[in-house]
């Protein structure tokens, strides 16, 4: 028999928690590990792994480009970026968009985009909204619009020009903007997915919309882990009825494939001109053929209905399972991108999950349980998904 392969590494910074399993291959919604275990996967790469792992079409269509271009330099016209470009504005009825590689530099953009927005309006000192809960990254500025004090502490003074009010409470945001001449954009992530998997309301989003319009602010949604038919629409906010001024992609774009994004509205499509923003990596041939190919598979295999269906099915087995359980507090979410809070920190169950259960996942803010698996989830499998969970947490909840 052979040994057991036990995780290690040595030469790698210890910058992440590891659950001790390594990966090693993976078919539709599920993985095996270096040892040959199986694990059903609700996680998804953290909402990224869009078409499950291994899909045919995506795989035929990375290997064709890998055998012409993967990467050039945006010194250069890159075809690719219009193709997917176009399918962007499309989706979301907004103009223009910036390719990167990643949701944090989405962000970084998305911010340097309202700053110079306000300086070039006139105001020295721009100041942008942002929320209770919310996260939108790890570098210095994203850190800064970020609500989580354990991403923030510890690296001394942030970047001001950043003004938190409590979410979907429109007097206080009123009230905290009243009369404040600096402020130039208001930030949001239509469901928080790292703060808890709490939601944005649809009335609370078109307030800020129409609060947006009447000070000439530019609305800017983080839609970087919602957003990509997660939710059963291509973003989230479109379950409001609204268009924002910029919004941010990523995760899901590429089914795996490093690609960030920047779409942007008329507004603020024309702030950044040659010499004010870019990146080496952004947009390059291999990473648009991703996202093309992804929006086209998406399209053939009815994944958006898919997210809705399977992701209200999963929710109410979830809900009916756990309703009596003491110290379950309530499910939570829209599509497939589903929180399940309990009224202790839960931590734990990220190892119990895979050693137990076979069953990936993720805890976030604490409490919250974060389901966000590859949006070819069937309902069979989110039964699974349900068979697997739940012994696992009323297990923790009673204290075994």
């Amino acid at each position: 028999m052979q040994d057991t392969v036990k995780p290690s590494e040595p030469h790698v910074m210890t910058t992440y928690g590891r659950v001790p399993v390594a990966l090693e291959r993976g078919q539709g919604v599920r993985v095996w590990d270096v040892n040959g275990k199986e694990y059903l996967d609700a996680l998804g790469g953290i909402a990224v792994n869009t078409l499950g792992h291994n899909h045919g079409k995506l795989v035929a269509a990375l290997h064709d480009q890998m055998t012409k271009l993967i990467h050039t330099s945006n010194y250069y016209y890159v075809p690719g970026q219009e193709k997917l470009a176009a399918l962007l504005v499309e989706r979301s009825k907004m103009t223009n968009v910036f390719f990167c590689s990643t949701g944090l530099e989405a962000n970084e953009a998305s911010i340097k985009i309202a700053r110079k927005y306000g300086v070039d309006k006139g105001i020295e000192k721009p100041v942008i909204v942002v929320f209770d809960h919310a996260f939108h990254g790890r570098s210095i500025a994203t850190m800064s619009a970020t609500a989580n004090p354990k991403v923030r502490n510890g690296f001394g003074p942030l970047l001001d020009g950043f003004l938190r009010v409590p979410a979907n409470d429109f007097v206080a945001l009123q009230e905290a903007t009243e009369g404040n001449p600096n402020i130039v954009g208001v930030m949001m992530e239509p469901i928080q997915g790292e703060g808890g998997l709490h939601p944005m309301r649809a009335e609370f989003m078109k307030q800020v919309r129409e609060l947006c319009d009447a000070k000439d602010w530019l609305f800017i949604v983080d839609e970087i882990q919602a957003g990509m038919g997660r939710t059963g629409k291509w973003f989230a906010h479109q379950w409001a009825g609204i268009v924002p001024d910029v919004m941010s992609l990523a995760k899901g774009l590429g089914s795996g494939v490093p690609v960030g994004a920047v779409v942007a509205g008329p507004k603020a499509a024309k702030v950044l001109q040659p010499g004010n923003h870019g990146t080496t990596f952004g947009g390059n041939p291999l990473a648009m053929r991703a996202g093309v190919e992804t929006i086209a598979i998406m399209e053939e295999e009815g994944l958006l209905a898919n997210a809705t269906q399977v992701g209200d099915h999963l929710k109410a087995a979830l809900n009916q399972a756990l309703a009596d359980t003491p110290g379950f507090v309530e499910v939570r979410g829209q599509g497939l991108m589903i929180g399940v809070e309990l009224n202790k920190p839960c931590g734990e169950l990220i190892t119990r999950g895979v050693q137990e259960a076979g069953l990936l996942f993720s805890v976030t803010a604490d409490t919250v349980i974060r389901i966000v698996p590859p949006l070819i989830l069937t309902k069979a499998e989110a039964d699974e998904i349900v068979a697997k969970l739940v012994p696992l947490v009323k297990s923790f909840l009673a204290g075994q």
